[in-house]
């Protein structure tokens, strides 16, 4: 990541108080999952193995110099538009966080021509399609998020799908069966996220905690307050900058402490199975679309506007 967003956190907090200068101590100690494996993008027996038995898989080596600089510095514009909202550094997903595309008036960055860039990624393209055993897969947005350095909290594990309440409670990223048979962990993986490294993930810089193999469980996720430790510190670092993570949504995770002194942030693009399906808000305008190849069009023809349509971009706090 580049150094032009230095002095952007630490709101309200200072780096060298004793008990965040204890915490950096022991998350340098403690912090990440032993044993971390990295694959390389040729190993994809195992790729499956891991994605399917924990719910994410780490893939080093996806992008180059070149790309991991040029998504950097596009993260880096976003970040500065949306952080400029918010002078208290409030975030939209607790305290100096904030998600790309729920910072985005389309909820998606797709417009931005670094997300294009990795929509046309052929390696990423064919480890989904291995993951989805099909290449019918598609675009469901370009997202991801980022948090500035003083996100001292932990923010509660979640999951990114859960089963249909109402259309007012969970319009996206919900499954319904109406006779309640089924539910959404009883199935296949239903989407996919792809996140990329442009910098790299260390212990101390708001590394993703991941809970394996928690994508088919029905237990009640835990609060903060019932969280065990082990969790905690259940994070996919380190990681160095040009790698991904591929996790299956379902999986429990969630944002730590950004105790470094620069933003982590962490793009990604997000994909349906062949099967599953949701309301989409258009991300990218007909122009633009026309200018991707053949096959990063076939996977974002259900994130496109109306050639009529005139579609608004720009940076919000609170997607609509």
């Amino acid at each position: 990541m580049t150094e032009q967003n230095s002095g952007i956190g630490w709101y309200a907090c200072d780096r060298d108080d004793p008990q965040v200068m204890a915490q950096r101590k022991y998350l340098e100690m403690n912090n990440g999952i032993n044993g971390l494996e990295i694959l390389e993008p040729g190993e994809t027996a195992r790729i499956v193995k891991l994605f399917r038995r924990d719910g994410f898989v780490i893939i080093g080596g996806i992008l180059n110099s070149e790309q991991i600089d040029f998504l950097a510095n596009g993260c880096d514009e976003v970040v500065r538009e949306i952080v400029a909202l918010d002078d208290r550094r409030t975030g939209n997903r607790g305290s100096h966080r904030y998600s790309f595309g729920g910072s985005s008036l389309t909820r998606s960055q797709l417009h931005r021509p670094e997300w294009q860039m990795l929509l046309e990624l052929q390696t990423v393209q064919q480890l989904v399609a291995i993951l989805f055993d099909s290449p019918h897969f598609s675009l469901r947005a370009a997202s991801g998020d980022f948090c500035l350095p003083g996100a001292v909290d932990y923010q509660p594990l979640h999951s990114d799908i859960g089963d249909w309440v109402d259309d007012k409670a969970s319009p996206f990223s919900a499954f319904h069966d109406p006779q309640g048979h089924v539910r959404v962990r009883d199935l296949p993986c239903p989407y996919i996220c792809v996140n990329f490294l442009p910098q790299d993930v260390t212990q101390l810089n708001g590394p993703t905690r991941q809970i394996p193999g928690t994508q088919k469980s029905r237990v009640t996720i835990p609060g903060l307050v019932d969280e065990p430790e082990w969790m905690r510190l259940s994070t996919v670092c380190p990681v160095p900058a040009g790698g991904i993570m591929i996790r299956d949504v379902r999986t429990w995770h969630g944002g730590t402490p950004n105790i470094s002194d620069h933003v982590r942030s962490i793009p990604n693009l997000e994909f349906y199975a062949p099967w599953f399906r949701e309301p989409i808000v258009p991300g990218i305008s007909y122009g633009d679309f026309k200018h991707l190849s053949q096959r990063a069009q076939e996977l974002a023809r259900y994130c496109v506007a109306d050639s009529s349509q005139e579609v608004e971009f720009g940076a919000t706090l609170r997607a609509p």
